[in-house]
């Protein structure tokens, strides 16, 4: 009996350098991370620093209403945006908030308007302010995970492009 043995097969990799195709999708993720890291600064960050303003002085108002507001939740995570009215001395204001914070809650929230007496056009609502250090939280994880994502691939890039200057050179 005759035993035939096979010549053994080469492994063969992709090619080192993904081309433009690389450079494309490592610059179309800095862009989508970055407008979304933006905008977690100009519609999160506005109400956060606000509400610690206003946290020791606020008190309910007895004419605060809310409207439009609305709550959504993916994987824990509330996003909740709402227009906020209230009356003062010079007539009616109105404030847009939004809220992001981790939460395991499920149904509604019920808010009570709430403002400082020296500054009632910072209206903001009691679940701002109990979840005032869950927002904090929340947006520091969010902003740096953001941020990692938006800066990773350009340092990826350069790393490759440095690669490539050195593998030439050598």
């Amino acid at each position: 009996m005759q035993t035939q043995t096979e010549p053994p097969r080469q492994l063969t990799l992709p090619p080192q350098g993904g081309g433009w195709r690389e450079t494309f999708f490592s610059l179309l993720g800095t862009l989508m991370f970055g407008a979304m890291l933006v905008a977690l600064s100009i519609y999160t960050v506005p109400n956060l620093v606000t509400d610690w303003q206003v946290r020791d002085a606020a008190q309910p108002v007895a004419d605060g209403r809310v409207s439009e507001g609305s709550c959504s939740s993916r994987l824990m995570i509330n996003i909740c945006d709402a227009t906020l009215s209230i009356m003062t001395k010079t007539g009616r204001v109105s404030r847009d908030v939004n809220y992001i914070f981790a939460d395991a809650h499920s149904g509604n929230y019920t808010v009570t308007v709430l403002a400082d007496p020296a500054r009632p056009e910072l209206a903001t609502t009691d679940m701002a302010l109990d979840k005032l250090w869950n927002r904090t939280i929340t947006l520091l994880i969010a902003g740096g995970l953001l941020l990692a994502m938006t800066v990773a691939p350009i340092i990826g890039l350069f790393r490759k492009m440095r690669a490539r200057r050195e593998e030439a050179a050598a």
